[in-house]
């Protein structure tokens, strides 16, 4: 609803008004604490859910299927909308009943588990995840059922351990990410220290965003320290990411940047932004206003398997062979060299189907190979569980 522009509004008040009359359920109250995230409020929407957690939290997700062939439980963590894999958009029309078990501070996981065919860690390596990521991880060995995506893989991926687990990657380029303190960057400001002080792996121009944010939130290039007081300004946050910049502009003065999904191993497209500038997502490319990205997108995608992924092949195995995740994404890019630069790895971004078919035709296929890709692999794993018990 909020992707088409629906107003959220309406169903906010009715909920509201239902919780204020203590007759919401739990399944509604965490709608209406997306609903109040959607909205802009992340704070009420934390609160809300917090609440809604703290006695509820198993929940059961609508079904395709009223006999579903497969159960799969997702392990999530108390964070906000973007904290955890998305599942649902994967398992669209899969006939795959989800049950999502959010595991949050002060309350053991049930004993005995759901039931349950195979089961997923979906929460994220953002700190506000650790406790959650710790709990599973003290009974993963123990746990019953094929367990995917563990959490001791999980945590690796924050940006500043991403660097060292990839790098000297052949055909790979990976910029050092550091964190770097509010106090270490007012004294760079200052000019007390310099960079290469903190790092001897960044140089100007760098770039800066919060750490924990994503989706380009506080992201900023900086070209020296005058840039760094009047960027501190602006930001409360007590501790940043920061990386030198790579100019992977193409020749025609355009930025590229792709997003590719790993599902058990093999690497399949999900998009292709193309913008005037550096700092770029799906979302500010203006893609659908465009047909001549639109038809390089749709060429990206039915060329994957034959071109991108045969070149950057090496680079690719190795990204899966090291990450060992059966699911994540990564953000990349083309460098001038052309070897591929790694902006993030995650296994919690956005892999939907709600593009208008009309406006991108070739989207509902690629998105269906993936789900189906995820679909299958839930459904091995979850045989091969049951012939090791067997």
């Amino acid at each position: 609803m909020a992707f088409e522009g629906t107003d959220l509004r309406p169903l906010r008040d009715e909920l509201m008004s239902k919780l204020a009359a203590g007759t919401v359920d739990a399944g509604e109250g965490l709608d209406l604490s997306l609903i109040t995230q959607l909205l802009g409020d992340r704070q009420a929407g934390i609160a809300i859910q917090a609440e809604v957690l703290a006695f509820h939290q198993l929940y059961r997700s609508p079904c395709s299927s009223e006999r579903p062939a497969l159960r799969v439980l997702a392990l999530a963590a108390a964070i906000d909308m973007g904290g955890n894999t998305p599942i649902e958009f994967l398992l669209e029309n899969s006939g795959i009943e989800l049950q999502t078990l959010y595991v949050v501070a002060g309350v053991d996981l049930p004993a005995p588990l759901p039931e349950h065919d195979v089961a997923i860690v979906i929460a994220s390596d953002s700190e506000e995840c650790l406790e959650a990521l710790r709990k599973i991880d003290a009974v993963a060995s123990r746990w019953p059922r094929p367990l995917l995506n563990p959490p001791r893989l999980v945590r690796h991926l924050d940006r500043d351990k991403l660097h060292g687990l990839l790098r000297g990657i052949e055909g790979l380029d990976i910029p050092a990410t550091v964190c770097v303190t509010r106090a270490q960057m007012s004294d760079v400001a200052r000019s007390n220290i310099g960079f290469p002080d903190v790092a001897a792996e960044l140089r100007y121009p760098v770039i800066i965003r919060p750490r924990g944010s994503h989706a380009g939130v506080g992201l900023a290039k900086v070209d020296d320290r005058d840039m760094i007081g009047r960027y501190l300004e602006d930001r409360p946050e007590q501790e940043f990411f920061v990386a030198r910049f790579v100019d992977y502009a193409d020749d025609d003065g355009q930025f590229r940047k792709y997003r590719i999904v790993f599902v058990d191993g093999r690497p399949y497209a999900c998009h292709m932004a193309i913008a005037d500038r550096w700092d770029i997502w799906y979302l500010n490319a203006g893609m659908a206003f465009s047909e001549s990205k639109r038809v390089e997108e749709e060429r990206f995608m039915r060329d994957f398997d034959s071109d991108f992924a045969v070149r950057h092949q090496g680079a690719l195995a190795a990204i899966t062979d090291r990450i060992g995740l059966d699911y994540f994404t990564i953000d990349c890019a083309e460098n001038q060299n052309g070897e591929l630069l790694i902006f993030e790895a995650d296994n919690t971004a956005v892999v939907h189907n709600m593009d208008s078919p009309e406006v991108f035709p070739y989207k509902p296929p690629q998105m269906r190979k993936i789900f189906d890709a995820f679909a299958a692999m839930l459904h091995r794993r979850a045989r091969r569980g049951q012939e090791h018990a067997a």
